[in-house]
């Protein structure tokens, strides 16, 4: 399943974006408001929960600086990435685009489309917060 978000401008250089996205405990400041817990649990993994949703450990997989952040399920059980591609259009403006990577049968896929999408939207809306 591959679920991508319309890029966000941020007004902030590429590596400022790099810089806070690869720094995990940022995460908290890009989450919905209907967060539940949030919680870093070392350098490069969180968990963290929405309001009626199970909770998610995300761990930081691959980053290439100023260009690209992953993260991905810190369990093997349902496997999937987020990614942040960033891309600078000057010296203090880049855009993200967020997109979303998993291996999913068709009724879980079916019932997680929705909300992944919605999460995605906020955490890209949210971008301007950093």
């Amino acid at each position: 399943m591959h679920i991508e978000v319309p890029k966000k401008k941020v007004s902030k250089s590429a590596q400022e974006v790099f810089e806070f996205l690869t720094d995990i405990k940022n995460f908290e400041k890009l989450m919905p408001d209907n967060i539940d817990k949030f919680e870093v649990l070392d350098e490069i993994t969180f968990k963290f929960a929405l309001k009626g949703m199970p909770e998610i450990i995300l761990r930081l997989k691959e980053q290439n600086p100023n260009d690209k952040v992953v993260l991905g399920a810190a369990s093997d059980k349902l496997p999937f990435t987020l990614t942040g591609n960033i891309e600078a259009l000057g010296d203090t403006e880049s855009e993200v685009g967020l997109s979303f990577e998993g291996e999913f049968n068709a009724m879980m896929a079916m019932m997680i489309k929705s909300p992944i999408t919605n999460f995605m939207e906020t955490l890209s809306a949210n971008m301007d917060r950093i």
